[in-house]
């Protein structure tokens, strides 16, 4: 059963390829009509937790991700409407390049009707930004192209002839000088989080300057959408309450299984492994991912945090980890210098950090309540006695199985697993 449409501007911002400045310019825009007193909400294209920090900072609202396959497109629909209720814009980051994966920026895009704007690094290139603007505007029949947006352009003149190069149906929605002071740091699984950049306030405030310093920045043309009925989730966590672990080194974790887990009851309470010395009083423990690598020293060193996780496992009550919560389980995890650190022991085995990548990709997990889904991305490898109950499928050819461990009410492994997908199976875990 489908609902009245709501209809809000929107567009997906999308590129040629990683790298030229599809976060930096999306939440430049957030930021930018926030401080026109906009109400704005932004989603993020793919399993990707790092780039929704900095888009919520700029936003002011928490970011959801949008993905064909590892949550089906009622549920993106169904999350779209909700966000054009009650916004004045929606805005979608696009992941890699626009055609590139096996559940593109171009397949949400066309799927959900939302016109694609590409940002494109204009540094060096004349009318040949026009070729690749017109090439992603008509690869692809029936997807719907806004226009285009020119990242670091040298000069006003360099705007004129970019804008001068394009189609008359291919419009110039922005140019953004080249300018070092907006750049975002990364590392070896992305941008830095919000809360490490500390200037993250003045860098967004001088890209949403830089925005309008050759083109008004307006909004985009209404979008259309269409809500979709979904059954809420089952009760099934009614009375419990779950200790969420959230700090610097622990901080991957999807807003809707948050959302999932209190909707199905549950009260959640925040506590940090790297800071608190005991457990907030709780039903169960999820640890997410992050970086617990960045962090080896400190959290060897709370043998009182690592004490409290033993008693709440000998007491038969419920952890679940993923990725770098899995880790931070184990006996022992080393960093890519070789620097190792005793972590709680829960879990035999070791883990160390390289600098290639070990895993990527979407993965679905088939457990006793059924299929679950979602993604790994890690650098680290591991040596366990552990036999794993169960092993995810990879959907890419050169991915591989994530083992999905168990011992007692504890459950872990690499996997970033979607709760909404399959709320039952998630409220087994705690």
């Amino acid at each position: 059963m489908t609902t009245n449409p709501r209809c809000c501007p929107a567009m997906l911002i999308s590129a040629p390829a990683s790298g030229q400045g599809k976060t930096t310019v999306t939440a430049a825009l957030a930021y930018y009509h926030r401080q026109q007193g906009r109400r704005v909400r932004v989603f993020k294209t793919g399993p990707d937790f790092i780039d929704p920090q900095i888009l919520a900072y700029a936003s002011g609202q928490p970011v959801y991700q949008l993905d064909l396959w590892m949550m089906g497109e009622a549920h993106c629909r169904d999350l779209l409407y909700r966000a054009a209720g009650e916004a004045d814009l929606i805005l979608i980051e696009g992941v890699m390049g626009l055609f590139d994966g096996d559940s593109s920026s171009a397949d949400l895009a066309q799927a959900l009707a939302v016109p694609v704007a590409a940002v494109s690094d204009a540094q060096g290139m004349a009318q040949t930004f026009a070729a690749v603007a017109y090439g992603l505007a008509n690869y692809r029949p029936g997807l719907a192209f806004a226009g285009v947006i020119a990242n670091k352009i040298g000069s006003a003149g360099h705007a004129k002839l970019l804008q001068e190069a394009l189609p008359a149906q291919t419009p110039l929605i922005a140019a953004v000088a080249r300018d070092d002071a907006v750049g975002l740091p990364s590392r070896h699984l992305g941008l830095w989080q919000a809360d490490e950049i500390g200037d993250l306030d003045t860098r967004l405030a001088r890209a949403a300057e830089l925005l309008n310093s050759y083109t008004p920045c307006q909004l985009p043309a209404p979008v259309s959408f269409v809500g979709v009925s979904i059954d809420p989730p089952p009760h099934l966590l009614a009375g419990k309450r779950i200790a969420v672990a959230r700090d610097a080194a622990f901080s991957f974790i999807y807003q809707a299984n948050l959302d999932c887990l209190q909707a199905m009851g549950a009260e959640l309470v925040f506590f940090s492994p790297l800071k608190d010395c005991a457990l907030p009083e709780a039903d169960s423990v999820y640890l997410p991912g992050g970086y617990p690598e960045l962090h080896l020293q400190a959290l060897a060193d709370n043998t009182a945090m690592k004490q409290a996780l033993i008693r709440h496992h000998q007491a038969d009550k419920a952890i679940y980890a993923e990725c770098g919560g899995f880790l931070y389980l184990l006996q022992t995890l080393a960093d890519i210098d070789g620097n190792q650190a005793a972590m709680a022991g829960l879990l035999p085995g070791r883990a160390r950090m390289q600098t290639r990548l070990a895993n990527l990709g979407m993965h679905s997990l088939q457990l006793e309540r059924g299929e679950i889904r979602g993604h790994s991305f890690h650098f680290s490898t591991l040596e366990t006695t552990l036999e794993p109950v169960a092993s995810s499928v990879a959907q890419r050819s050169f991915g591989h199985g994530e083992g999905f461990f168990r011992s007692g009410s504890l459950q872990a492994s690499y996997l970033h697993l979607y709760f909404p997908f399959n709320p039952r199976l998630a409220a087994g875990f705690f």
